[in-house]
């Protein structure tokens, strides 16, 4: 209890400001993306050009991006990407005001901002512990405020401002974001500097790279804490693709209903962010995740049998808050136990395995409610959760996570964590993590 008192460090303060503020202008940016594409074609394709083309950042640099940061100062890689997104979102804009804008401009915007989540999210991860310590209630305590800020942002606030700021004007949303970036930049800058990890054998970036993907896989519990929001989302993707046609289909509401169906999922989404480290101290880590998993699957269930909109609101209200308290205890599990010249290529692997789950689960949603009908894309997702939580339940039990958490914290201090295959790891404390 003494620990869960601990106030966080003063520094933090700036840093959750600097993502508020960041997170407020992605949502103002997400909107305002697709709807600028709308201006300019109604090319469905080229539409799903400028949607994919943020997310191929981590398909094709995620792990390299890791080691990259792994290779650098975190909060320096942090202010710089941010300042850099600033400068990169003034182009769209005087495009905009000069009449010039064009959708492969739009998309390689979206590529460029992409690749900068990339860096800014992974070093962040990384810089977290460094900021805070590895004392597994503060970085539950850190991520909670962190994930519900950008969930409220993002999701609620961010969106409805995009899309008025539109209205003023197409290069409005874009300065608006490139403000948030510069902002967020200077709030950045102003953190402590942290010393850097102790730097590895000389190796080239792409065996460095390896050796982060080959942690990941090797230990049983990071395995399996990776493999839930990649299972996870080919699920939700395939819910994504039919929602707004089960919407309209199978609730019969319009687009104000259906904008309440997504504002239910958020606001469950903060719920189970602030209650995470309730959960994770009532039934340990490692339970409340395989619980978290198996209410996302059990709600979804519901969604689909749902026979009107209230029910499917509370339904997704549900899975937002077993995702929104999955999304504070992995990330604060894994930040304490993986070693901190490792953390932005552990982090940047599993978002990597996320991403690339992502278009299978857009492709199976579609190709389910094509072949069969709207609701059994969101069946077959449940079953999907369901056989992951199954699946997944031992490799994070509570037995595992208490066994990482001591290795985690060898005479040697919270930061000396030899690779997996260092001679001078102890057997005992990795044969139950090894595949």
């Amino acid at each position: 209890m003494t620990e869960y008192v601990r106030e966080l460090p003063t520094g933090f303060g700036r840093l959750w400001a600097a993502q508020t503020i960041s997170s407020l202008g992605d949502g103002v940016t997400h909107a305002a993306l697709p709807l600028l594409a709308l201006t300019l074609t109604r090319d469905p394709m080229a539409l799903a050009v400028v949607t994919a083309a943020g997310t191929l950042p981590w398909l094709l640099f995620g792990v390299l991006g890791g080691a990259l940061v792994d290779r650098s100062d975190r909060r320096r890689t942090m202010w710089v990407t941010d300042a850099a997104r600033a400068v990169l979102l003034a182009i769209p804009a005087a495009a905009a005001v000069l009449d010039v804008l064009s959708i492969p401009l739009l998309a390689a915007v979206a590529f460029l901002l992409g690749l900068g989540g990339l860096f800014f999210d992974t070093a962040a991860t990384a810089y977290l512990p460094d900021l805070v310590g590895r004392d597994p209630a503060l970085l539950e305590r850190a991520n909670s405020r962190l994930r519900g800020a950008q969930t409220a942002m993002s999701g609620f606030a961010g969106p409805p401002a995009g899309s008025a700021l539109l209205a003023l004007g197409r290069a409005v949303p874009l300065l608006a974001d490139a403000v948030s970036f510069a902002l967020s930049a200077l709030l950045v800058r102003s953190l402590p500097a942290m010393p850097r990890p102790v730097p590895e054998a000389r190796e080239s970036l792409l065996r460095q790279a390896r050796a982060g993907a080959s942690y990941v896989f090797r230990d049983r519990l990071l395995l399996g804490l990776a493999l839930r929001p990649a299972v996870g989302n080919i699920a939700f993707l395939a819910v994504e693709t039919v929602l707004a046609l089960f919407a309209y289909d199978h609730l019969g509401i319009g687009a104000f209903g259906f904008g309440l169906l997504l504002a239910a999922e958020a606001a469950g989404g903060l719920l189970g962010a602030g209650i995470a480290s309730f959960l994770g101290r009532r039934l340990g880590t490692g339970t409340a995740l395989t619980c978290t998993a198996a209410v996302e699957g059990l709600a979804i269930l519901g969604l689909a049998a749902a026979p009107n909109p209230y029910v499917a609101g509370l339904a997704l209200a549900v899975c937002g808050a077993a995702m929104g308290a999955t999304m504070v205890l992995g990330p604060s599990l894994r930040q304490v136990i993986v070693p901190a010249h490792l953390m932005g290529r552990v982090a940047s692997t599993s978002r990597m395995l996320a991403m690339c789950a992502a278009p299978v689960g857009a492709f199976l949603g579609g190709w389910l409610a094509t072949t069969y009908d709207i609701r059994t894309p969101l069946y077959a997702a449940a079953v999907l959760l369901l056989a992951m939580t199954a699946v997944t339940a031992s490799m994070t039990s509570n037995r595992r996570v208490e066994a990482a958490l001591r290795a985690a914290t060898p005479a040697g201090g919270p930061d000396h964590h030899p690779a997996p295959d260092d001679p001078a790891r102890p057997a005992q404390a990795s044969a139950p993590d090894v595949l």
